[in-house]
């Protein structure tokens, strides 16, 4: 397995600098965000995502686009994912991110998932997912570009077994899952070895972070009441080194990506410390 890293979680380095950095590190490829940054926010201080400086503007000419190929290969490095916030009313968007995705020579793309928030109901969600990912899945095809479906909570993908009762409709070459095991204490919380049993050939990538819940006060009745925060990667609920012996049983061998949101460390500090804990640990 190699080692990624997603730029949302290095917002104060610029591409010059993260690259740098990753090198350093040990780090393999590089997950390029795909977000403008809005006007309000560029002169605030760096943020995940807010003022994220080592994000790639989707409104950039090609040859601009470009700078950031050669800036990784420059460093020996691997475009891994160009990585943006899509929806599943807008193909067109999708269709652009493919199609930066090839002009990088990136492997993947995450595409879009609705969300859930109780309004709309499932089975209409799921549906108009479904269509959306049958076209995703002919986009990769054109743009021989992977398109990936992340676990992430307040989506109708929360778990290993929703996001594969999605992708199950297209073909694994073509489309596929995103295991996110810290999103999965938020929402969607299974048997981490099953999950990565049943999705089979979709498991396309794997990101790493960790997350914990904390009392947060009680109800009205006197109950406790509880939320789900980040925490260290070694400091939350997930063991990763049982997720890593399970990847290895199932086979994987793609990329670990880093999505740290725990602040623990500054962000050079940050790469350096994941690579030695995921070493540590394969």
């Amino acid at each position: 397995m190699k080692l990624s890293v997603f730029t949302v979680v290095t917002p104060d380095l610029t591409p010059e600098q993260l690259v740098d950095a990753a090198k350093d590190a040990g780090i393999d490829g590089i997950e390029w965000r795909f977000k403008g940054i809005a006007e309000e926010a560029k002169n605030q201080a760096p943020s995940f995502w807010g003022n994220n400086l080592c994000s790639i503007d989707p409104e950039l000419p090609q040859d601009s686009m470009l700078v950031y190929k050669n800036l990784t290969e420059s460093r020996g490095l691997e475009v891994v994912s160009v990585t943006p916030y899509l929806n599943v009313d807008d193909l067109d968007a999708t269709e652009h991110v493919f199609s930066t995705a090839k002009l990088l020579g990136a492997k993947m793309i995450r595409v879009g998932v609705a969300g859930y928030d109780g309004t709309a109901p499932y089975p209409a969600l799921y549906e108009k997912t479904v269509r959306y990912l049958k076209e995703a899945e002919r986009l990769a095809k054109q743009y021989g570009v992977k398109g990936i479906v992340e676990t992430h909570h307040n989506t109708i993908s929360p778990s290993a077994g929703l996001a594969h009762r999605l992708v199950s409709h297209c073909d694994p070459d073509h489309i596929g899952v995103l295991f996110d095991p810290g999103n999965m204490v938020h929402e969607g919380y299974e048997n981490l070895k099953m999950g990565l049993e049943l999705l089979g050939p979709y498991l396309a990538h794997v990101h790493v972070k960790n997350t914990h819940w904390v009392t947060d006060g009680q109800r009205a009745d006197g109950t406790v009441n509880w939320k789900s925060d980040w925490a260290p990667m070694g400091g939350g609920i997930i063991d990763f080194a049982k997720v890593l012996e399970y990847l290895k049983q199932v086979g994987y061998d793609g990329y670990l990506g880093i999505e740290d949101f725990s602040k623990q460390y500054e962000s050079r500090e940050l790469l350096k410390q994941y690579a030695k804990f995921v070493k540590e640990r394969l």
